[in-house]
């Protein structure tokens, strides 16, 4: 079969899919040196071995639509995003794309070493469509999304991972393109960051279309409208994204389940008397904590200071000045809490016009933006006392600190004056705090739960 990869502008034709793959397949040539890639190249009638990246692969990506792709190391996730690229041709079958496609492919990728961030805006935004006119009118634009600072005019070489992510996301972010591709590029990076990056993200889901590659079933789950699960080559199934991952999640644990441990930890429960209860039919057995895997200490979560200056909106009117984690006794605040900590989340606002109805709540987000946890003040039924202009009021929120999986969340706050049904927003704060969670007992999920018992009792039944 003939192949090829095609480029075309968007157009209205009544079918509305850019990004057509029909039959796809690429392998390479396998060479025990590197002389005979020349022979092959002068000789090419002699036979190699071949390794098959990709084998008869077909799907669509329609517009305003985010696909992702699942798959473990060497599934041809990243394989298939070069020939949607078009950095790479395929072996076999064809490839159409309509539409400009910025792509983040691996950090580094298209970026001169020996050139400043600012030079290689204006290299990386001419290979992705752009006037030199145009990227000099966005430069600032660029720049300031990056928040690379003073780094920008240094060489690109001294640059971190986190930074060399920073850069080539705020290109991509503003070369007007109609088909983003992203291959584990928010892997890397700052939490705030990474959150400026899936808003941003949400916002270009409502205009464009977003072909999304992870490891994380989270960040496919939170921005995916749709999953496809390629393995050796292979599309293992396709559809909602919830479904596709859950189905790569038990392959994973099917893969992993091990049951040759030939000394399971089991503790026999025993009567209040302290009498052995013997091996009947009866029998019940405790899974203590003991028996589980656990940390090497309690789970621990840092607190960053409030950041006044975090990404916000609103129509103003009152100002949060303050937020962060108590102690809820001494009332001290909090550079570190513990997971089952009873702990008081504070927001401090300062009104610049009388405020009526004031609702004040939160959100913990993870380092995708997807919300976990959150609370306000109108549905917990609190008063809502008015703020007079010029007054500084808050509020609490008491709770025992949840068991967050190991990595970086964000505090979201905000105040606003109405109902939930009809309100004003005064002022919302994205990341008005990061938390690092440094130990947990979350150890399968984002969230964990505090168990006061485990147990497998032969003793229950269904009709108890």
């Amino acid at each position: 079969m003939s192949s090829k990869v095609e480029s075309l502008l968007p157009i209205c034709d009544g079918h509305d899919d850019v990004v057509i793959a029909d039959n796809v397949s690429k392998s390479y040539a396998l060479y025990r040196r590197a002389s005979e890639r020349l022979i092959h190249l002068l000789m090419p009638w002699r036979i190699y071995p071949r390794f098959e990246a990709l084998k008869g692969v077909s799907f669509s990506v329609a517009r305003g639509e985010t696909v992702g792709i699942i798959g473990q190391n060497g599934a041809g996730k990243s394989t298939l995003l070069q020939l949607v690229t078009g950095t790479v041709p395929p072996t076999s079958g064809n490839i159409m794309v309509k539409g400009r496609i910025a792509a983040l492919l691996e950090l580094g990728a298209g970026f001169e070493p020996d050139f400043t961030g600012r030079e290689n805006i204006l290299l990386n935004g001419t290979i992705l469509g752009l006037s030199e006119d145009l990227l000099h009118e966005r430069m600032d634009e660029i720049i300031a999304f990056s928040e690379l600072g003073e780094f920008i005019d240094r060489a690109v070489r001294t640059y971190s991972s986190g930074m060399f992510m920073r850069l080539a996301f705020s290109v991509a972010a503003h070369v007007d393109a109609e088909i983003l591709i992203i291959d584990e590029a928010l892997a890397v990076g700052d939490a705030r960051f990474t959150q400026k990056c899936m808003r941003y993200l949400k916002d270009f889901k409502k205009k464009g279309s977003i072909l999304f590659v992870s490891h994380d079933v989270g960040a496919i789950t939170g921005l995916c409208d749709r999953a496809i699960w390629l393995d050796h080559g292979l599309i293992r199934s396709e559809g909602e994204s919830v479904h596709v991952c859950e189905q790569y999640l038990a392959s994973l644990f099917d893969q992993s389940a091990d049951t040759s441990d030939p000394n399971p930890v089991i503790t026999e429960l025993r009567n209040e008397t302290g009498k052995h209860q013997g091996k009947s039919q009866e029998q019940h057995v405790l899974l203590t904590h003991s028996a589980l895997p656990s940390e090497s200490e309690p789970g621990v979560t840092s607190c960053s200071a409030f950041n006044p200056t975090a990404s916000a909106f609103g129509s103003g009117g009152a100002q949060i000045i303050d937020a962060g984690i108590f102690e809820s006794e001494t009332q001290a605040r909090l550079a570190q809490v513990s997971e089952g900590q009873e702990v008081d989340l504070r927001i401090i606002v300062e009104a610049h016009t009388p405020i009526k109805q004031p609702i004040f709540g939160f959100y913990i987000k993870d380092r995708l933006g997807q919300f976990l946890l959150g609370e306000n003040t109108f549905w917990e039924d609190v008063s809502q006392t008015a703020i007079a202009d010029g007054e500084r009021a808050g509020a609490r929120f008491r709770f025992k600190w949840p068991a967050l999986a190991k990595g970086s969340y964000a505090l979201t706050v905000a105040i606003a004056d109405g109902t939930m049904a009809d309100h004003i927003q005064r002022h919302w704060m994205h990341d008005a705090m990061v938390f690092t969670v440094l130990s947990s007992s979350a150890r399968r999920a984002l969230v964990g739960l505090d168990m006061s018992l485990v147990a497998i009792d032969h003793r229950l039944s269904g009709d108890q």
